[in-house]
């Protein structure tokens, strides 16, 4: 059963703009997440809770304790073996950020000896360039903020951070001495996640997420939170 409790509780990474933002006034919750989880509700008749996490493994450990149902989460495999994977409903894109005179220009520039890419521990881009980087130096850090980030970047710590295109974006509009890459690494699998073995749950959100693709809700959500160009829809499996 998805809905245990009568409620639809569904957690998504208050940090990462491509799942959803917390008003840090008001508290209020916004973003394509949050839009696809009131649907979800709506159809099952059920009352929603949605709330921001701090960390990929906070939010799994969220669905994996069963304090909540469902949770927005980048699929990588390593995290398959705590929790279940509903089909890819969108795909983020990942680039770098760097400093406006860096000899960087496109992605594939990064990945030479001498380079350094700073990147958040745990977070897919940390996670898909540890593999697959086979030149440049990877340094993790432990999810700094922004701010953070722009410090050590202007500090020569690094010489690029890996983050979702939509993150750096918004880092690179306070920043004018930086600048994001064109082009992208990686596209980031967005999925749903539920409790290990529950198919039923999981056969309830691939349905719906079947369904939302079809009417136009994934496509209107990116489009209502201004990620085009930073989200697309994931085509249908």
């Amino acid at each position: 059963m998805l809905t245990p409790t009568g409620t639809l509780r569904a957690v998504f990474l208050q940090t990462n703009p491509v799942q959803g933002r917390v008003d840090p006034k008001t508290g209020a919750v916004s973003g394509p997440a949050v839009d696809l989880t009131r649907e979800l509700g709506r159809q099952l008749g059920v009352p929603v809770s949605i709330i921001g996490v701090a960390g990929a493994r906070a939010l799994i450990d969220s669905v994996k304790n069963h304090t909540a149902d469902i949770g927005f989460l980048a699929f990588d495999p390593t995290r398959a073996t705590d929790v279940d994977f509903s089909q890819v409903y969108s795909l983020s894109w990942s680039s770098y950020i760097v400093p406006l005179n860096s000899p960087l220009h496109a992605v594939a520039d990064a990945d030479r000896k001498g380079i350094r890419i700073g990147a958040a521990t745990g977070d897919s881009p940390e996670l898909y360039l540890s593999r697959n980087l086979k030149n440049a130096e990877l340094k993790r850090y432990a999810n700094p903020p922004s701010e953070e980030v722009l410090r050590m970047l202007a500090a020569g710590e690094f010489d690029a951070w890996a983050a979702n295109r939509q993150r750096l974006i918004e880092m690179a509009a306070g920043a004018p001495n930086l600048r994001v890459l064109p082009d992208n690494y990686f596209a980031v699998l967005q999925a749903i996640i539920v409790p290990k073995g529950d198919r039923a749950a999981l056969e309830v959100v691939n349905r719906f997420l079947n369904d939302a693709r079809a009417s136009g809700l994934i496509k209107k959500a990116i489009d209502k939170a201004g990620l085009s160009g930073s989200l697309d829809v994931a085509p249908a499996r």
